[in-house]
């Protein structure tokens, strides 16, 4: 379809929020199938580092995107190759049969930072061309259709959790399960409104480790070791921390939180010992030493670190972990908060 004549009359701006998170994994259905019975979930935060996604006009029978930090892409519709740094938009564009259009794609988050960024730009790019192509919002179906388009592209197990967090933003913990034979998922808000945001953005802490992840490697040797029989207590103990981490946090006990999150942390270096690179190790330790719960973010390897506890231990962390990061000259602590809005039209207006 050419969209052209449609942004020229009205170009269409979407924003989506990226995440931390708790119980990573379980949300693939190489885990939660087999783990059924074990209640798996996955908690997240939405942070409001947004990702920004803005579809303008472009010449008849093209496709252009553009992305801080990417080269800039543009190809006959249909003739994109999935296999390059842009591949899944163009996925995304391919999918809802569209051309004439320019995509232009904003992070405020550090780029392979472990937060979500990717999915949570083809969630915003989903929601855009649905308001686009239909004048409608609808957050689990954006979710739902980055999620199978970045499995498909990806060629690997992929999850769903940083799509929800970009569609519904907030504070959940979601359930993985099947609905009438069809993959579904059940969301449980943990916590809401302007106090409970404000008193959990206290007792908060995320630092950038500075070095790229690379997720589809330790995820890889994960999903490689649970199909082959191995490891298969450890997520049954990831899925039972969840859950309790979860329980915790709904019950605004951020210091059992912590405790939590430092031991399924530790499973997962069992696993894998390069799931926190040097600088996160050095964090992740400072963290423990001062009754701070703390843990990589998405597949780890490289990325972010968040840290989780009583709001008087995390102010005392603080200044810690800004000497760790000065130290090894790499990283910094980041300016960011939870975002309780998912999928948000940012403008519709004239080009």
């Amino acid at each position: 379809m050419n969209v052209k004549p449609i942004l020229e009359s009205s170009t269409v701006t979407v924003s989506v929020p990226c995440r931390l998170d708790f119980g990573g994994t379980l949300d693939i259905s190489t885990f939660y199938l087999p783990l059924c019975n074990h209640t798996p979930s996955t908690f997240n935060i939405a942070l409001d580092m947004r990702t920004t996604v803005t579809l303008q006009p472009w010449e008849e029978g093209r496709v252009k995107i553009s992305s801080k930090g990417f080269e800039s892409r543009e190809f006959p519709a249909g003739g994109a190759p999935f296999n390059q740094p842009l591949g899944l938009m163009f996925a995304v564009a391919e999918y809802f049969d569209v051309h004439g259009v320019h995509v232009h794609i904003e992070s405020s988050s550090p780029p392979r930072s472990a937060l979500g960024g990717s999915s949570s730009a083809a969630t915003a790019l989903c929601a855009a061309f649905l308001y686009a192509l239909e004048s409608r919002t609808d957050p689990a179906g954006a979710a739902w259709i980055a999620h199978y388009i970045e499995s498909s592209v990806a060629g690997v197990p992929c999850g769903m959790q940083d799509q929800l967090a970009a569609a519904f933003g907030g504070v959940n913990q979601w359930f993985w399960l099947l609905d009438n034979g069809r993959p579904a998922f059940r969301q449980k808000t943990l916590l809401s409104g302007p106090e409970a945001i404000e008193n959990l953005n206290s007792c908060l802490l995320v630092a950038y480790c500075g070095n790229p992840h690379e997720s589809s490697d330790i995820n890889g040797r994960w999903v490689k070791g649970f199909i082959q029989g191995k490891n298969r207590d450890a997520f049954k103990s990831v899925a039972r921390l969840a859950d309790r981490f979860s329980g915790a946090v709904g019950d605004r006990d951020f210091a059992l939180a912590g405790r939590y999150m430092i031991e399924e942390t530790q499973i997962r270096m069992d696993m894998t010992p390069d799931v926190l690179d040097e600088t996160g190790k050095l964090l992740f330790e400072k963290a423990c030493q001062m009754n701070v719960g703390a843990r990589f973010t998405g597949a780890g390897g490289g990325g972010c670190i968040w840290a989780l506890g009583e709001k008087s231990a995390v102010a005392a962390l603080r200044p810690e972990w800004r000497k760790i990061l000065e130290e090894e000259q790499t990283g910094e602590l980041l300016n960011t908060a939870v975002d309780p809005a998912g999928i948000r039209l940012e403008r519709h207006g004239r080009y």
